[in-house]
């Protein structure tokens, strides 16, 4: 037969969009599991701490918006020496429930919220216990607990994977920042859409290695202002890192 000019019987064919997409995935969750590897390499691999109370947690996390992990802990603590059951919490007044967690910020607002989340807990719940969480993914722990203020994909992932050892990948503003300079995931990417994209992406059983070696990695290493890109374990392969010193003046 006789061909079109420009075409050979032997070139390959057209790719379709649904295959560069293929191909793109399949590209991203090698990037991922090497910068997992490296990371390990750096840091070591961390261990799960083992099984916590989720209710426990999910108001830890709540306190944590907002703030740093040594102010969310000193409110934690004060919350509860001041009232040392989950039940007084719910039944306080949201004023004494502030005073007790002002060193977290927003604490007019927090309080209402771990409030109105004890009571939603006891009136449906029927008590305060969150073990049927641990049973749940992310999608059914949503729609069971996604409707409360205070409660969004992140904090529900942070009690699924610290409290109850779930395989789920946290998003917080370290871990948001650093995937999207090492260009795992669009710039423009907002948080929320950061992890349904890092759901994809995170090689399985290694979720809680690669969240919290990135915490260290952003609280020493790969900061908000001026990241130090030479000593990053990651920059072999960081889109930040290429962009930069394809940028910088050449010698």
């Amino acid at each position: 037969p006789i061909m079109s000019r420009g075409t050979r019987t032997d070139a390959p064919p057209v790719p379709r969009p649904e295959d560069l997409a293929d191909a793109e995935l399949r590209e991203r969750r090698e990037k991922t599991a090497w910068f997992v590897q490296k990371l390990e390499e750096h840091f070591g691999e961390p261990v799960w701490k083992g099984r916590r109370s989720p209710i426990d947690s999910l108001i830890k996390t709540v306190l944590s918006q907002s703030t740093n992990d040594r102010n969310r802990d000193r409110a934690y603590e004060e919350l509860r020496k001041r009232f040392p059951s989950w039940a007084e919490v719910a039944e306080a007044d949201p004023r004494e429930i502030a005073d007790a967690i002002r060193v977290a910020g927003l604490a007019n607002q927090k309080s209402v919220r771990i409030r109105d989340i004890l009571q939603w807990l006891a009136q449906n719940n029927g008590g305060y216990e969150l073990d049927k969480l641990c049973e749940m993914d992310i999608r059914q722990a949503l729609d069971w607990l996604g409707h409360l203020k205070g409660i969004g994909v992140k904090t529900l992932a942070v009690v699924l994977m610290f409290a109850c050892g779930r395989d789920v990948f946290p998003v917080d503003t370290h871990v948001h920042r650093i995937v999207r300079r090492l260009g795992l995931v669009p710039q423009n990417a907002d948080p929320v859409k950061t992890f349904w994209m890092m759901a994809e992406l995170v090689p399985p059983g290694k979720s809680y290695s690669f969240h919290m070696n990135l915490l260290k990695l952003g609280r020493t290493i790969c900061k908000a202002r001026n990241p130090n890109c030479s000593a990053c374990p990651l920059r072999q392969e960081c889109a930040y890192y290429k962009l930069s010193t394809a940028d910088a003046p050449q010698n």
